[in-house]
């Protein structure tokens, strides 16, 4: 590594000034060994950061937390989060800082956020520090999702520490990650923050996240509902497009709900191969809490959560301030059935408001799942038969009875016009390449092996999903089920 060009980040810092009494203060554990594993160069000209910098000694040292660049203050970030249901009132950043806000060239904020960095006060028995394998995934997928044109958390940068950590396979090479979001505000932050039973500080929480993320709910006559509001609209949204390309989440703890309505943390997260609502991968969802079908249920169970945090602010007669909350949380499930079948009707090829058998869509999910068939397989190839050829999508039914009988329906609620330009928007919409989880799993292999061209060839792929290339044949196909994620934490 050269160190001709220093790195110059331009820094804000609101949360530690507007928000004292919601972080520590803190620095990361320095790396003996630092090595840059993955940059996204992309990424860095979006924020105005210069690539050759990132890739110097001081570059690296920053994006591991060997080195604090000027203008930063690093924390850690306090917040609660009920877990699979169970409340955990003191969680927070226990092996991750939240380095410092950058202002990109456009004037607009993101945190950038080094989880793996070591233990703060918030670690509760653990190390701190991250596997490499794991922030790699982080990587892969945030990416994958950004280009499927989810909201999203991104990587800017996977670092190897240069150390060996243990877990329960056994020492494994450790890492930082580099994470930008446009804010880590969570609902987990508000739960801490209410417990607190300090109703100013709650106050100049929710006056901070309005502020940052959702501006127009203070010219609202009740800016606190309306800010609520506007947070349900965005999970309602994000829920939506997650479960139009099969991902599932597989830890929606409330600790994991953004304020945002970016996705955050990639843990024990997969994308369906066979379709069926109980999917789980999660080895430790036990009880299928998170379930591929259960998502839009669990994320208004954490708006009910995240409503109790807002009552004080919402009107000080708590009654009525109940029932305001209650009648925007009931609009959470219509809101997001028209995000999805707006997007499903997109991925059908059917026109947005035409009336369509208010059955068509629904009835689908049982022929896919009767046969388990593929999700992203099946949509992208639904197109075929729309300019005439149906059989990449019957060969993929064993008995395509079923089908034949849902597609005759499909075909008349198709709009009238040229069937090429009907096929090419369902094209923009189905994607030919997702995150296949064994081909994720086959390139962290190799990479914690020490061989990464296979994650780098994944990402150069997945950077470009809607576009069927030739030769690439081999990350389209399935796995043969039976797969099992691990946090890896």
């Amino acid at each position: 590594m050269t160190t001709a060009v220093r790195p110059s980040f331009t820094f804000d810092n609101t949360y530690v000034r507007d928000l004292d009494g919601l972080y520590e203060r803190w620095s990361a554990a320095q790396a003996p060994n630092p090595r840059l594993i993955a940059l996204n160069e992309q990424l860095a000209r979006e924020l105005g950061l210069d690539q050759d910098a990132l890739r110097t000694d001081e570059g690296v040292g920053v994006l591991v937390g060997n080195v604090v660049p000027e203008g930063a203050e690093p924390i850690a970030q306090a917040y609660a989060g009920h877990q699979f249901g169970g409340y955990s009132p003191r969680l927070g950043d226990g092996r991750a800082l939240l380095v410092g806000e950058l202002i990109d060239p456009k004037g607009a904020r993101h945190d950038i956020h080094l989880k793996g960095s070591g233990r703060t006060r918030f670690a509760r028995g653990g190390d701190g520090k991250a596997p490499l394998g794991p922030m790699l995934r982080e990587y892969v997928v945030g990416e994958a999702m950004h280009a499927l044109r989810i909201p999203t958390t991104r990587a800017l940068a996977v670092t190897a520490t240069g150390e060996m950590i243990m877990r329960d396979r056994g020492p494994e090479p450790g890492a930082v990650l580099a994470r930008v979001a446009s804010s880590h505000l969570r609902v987990g932050t508000f739960q801490y923050t209410a417990a607190t039973g300090d109703v100013e500080l709650l106050k100049r929480l929710a006056d901070y996240a309005i502020d940052r993320h959702h501006p127009d709910a203070r010219d609202a006559d009740n800016p606190y509902l309306a800010f609520y509001e506007r947070v349900v609209e965005a999970q309602a949204y994000l829920v939506a497009q997650w479960m139009l390309v099969g991902f599932v989440h597989g830890v929606m703890n409330t600790d994991n709900m953004t304020i945002s309505g970016e996705t955050i943390d990639y843990g024990p997260c997969a994308f369906l191969d066979g379709f069926d609502p109980a999917t789980v991968y999660s080895s430790i969802d036990e009880g299928g809490r998170y379930a591929y079908g259960n998502q839009p249920v669990v994320a208004a169970w954490n708006l009910a959560r995240f409503a109790e945090t807002l009552i004080p602010l919402i009107d000080p007669d708590a009654d009525a301030a109940v029932a305001a909350a209650t009648e925007v949380l009931q609009s959470f499930t219509d809101r997001h059935a028209a995000h999805w079948r707006a997007g499903m009707r997109a991925k059908l090829g059917l026109e947005r408001d035409a009336p369509e058998d208010p059955s068509l869509i629904e009835d689908l999910a049982t022929v896919l799942r009767d046969e388990w068939i593929d999700h992203t397989r099946f949509y992208r190839a639904l197109a075929h038969a729309v300019r005439g050829d149906d059989a990449p999508v019957r060969d993929l039914f064993s008995k395509p009875e079923a089908f034949d009988a849902w597609a005759a329906r499909w075909r008349a609620a198709l709009p009238s016009g040229d069937r090429g330009e009907i096929a090419a928007g369902m094209d923009r919409v189905n994607p030919v390449y997702i995150p296949r989880n064994h081909l994720v799993e086959e390139a962290l292999t190799a990479a914690v092996a020490g061989d990464f061209d296979p994650f780098h060839r994944l990402n150069e792929v997945l950077a470009d999903p809607f576009v069927e290339r030739p030769g690439l044949e081999r990350y389209t196909e399935p796995g043969s089920g039976g797969y099992t994620t691990f946090c890896g934490t």
